[in-house]
C-alpha cells in the first residue's frame, strides 16, 4: 500500500486494475468487505468505503445476501474515465503549453511520434 493515498482510495484502484487487467471479470464476484480487511490488515470499514466508491460509479453492484460483483460494461466505463483523466490531466496542460510556445497541434504530433519511436528503440 502506499503511505501517499488513502487506504480506501487504493483499495477502490486495486479493484479497479482487475476489472481492467481481465483477472476479475464482468459478472464475476469481488472480494469481500471482510476479505479485503484481512488481507490488507485494515479496518472493514474502511475496505467498504472503497468498495463503495466503486458501487457508486457503478463498477461493482450489490446482490444481496451474495455479495459485490462487477457490473456489466465496467471494464469499458473505467477506459472511458481514464482517457478522460489522461486527456484532462495531460493532454490538457500539454496542449496549453505547446500553444504557449507556438507549437501547432501538428508539431506537437510529430514530437509525439518522434518521442514513441525513440522509447520503443530504449526497450
Amino acid at each position: 500500500m502506499d503511505e501517499g493515498r488513502p487506504l480506501f482510495v487504493q483499495i477502490a484502484e486495486e479493484i479497479e486494475g482487475s476489472v481492467l487487467d481481465g483477472s476479475l471479470s464482468e459478472g464475476e464476484r469481488a472480494p469481500s468487505t471482510n476479505e479485503l480487511a484481512a488481507f490488507h490488515r485494515i479496518n472493514p470499514a474502511t475496505a467498504a468505503k472503497g468498495i463503495n466508491l466503486l458501487v457508486d460509479r457503478e463498477i461493482l453492484i450489490k446482490r444481496r445476501g451474495l455479495g459485490m460483483f462487477v457490473a456489466e460494461g465496467a471494464a469499458d466505463r473505467l477506459r472511458a474515465e481514464r482517457r478522460q483523466r489522461f486527456a484532462d490531466h495531460y493532454l490538457t496542460p500539454m496542449l496549453a503549453e505547446a500553444r504557449h510556445i507556438g507549437l501547432s497541434v501538428e508539431t506537437v504530433i510529430e514530437l509525439l511520434r518522434e518521442q514513441a519511436q525513440q522509447n520503443a528503440h530504449r526497450k
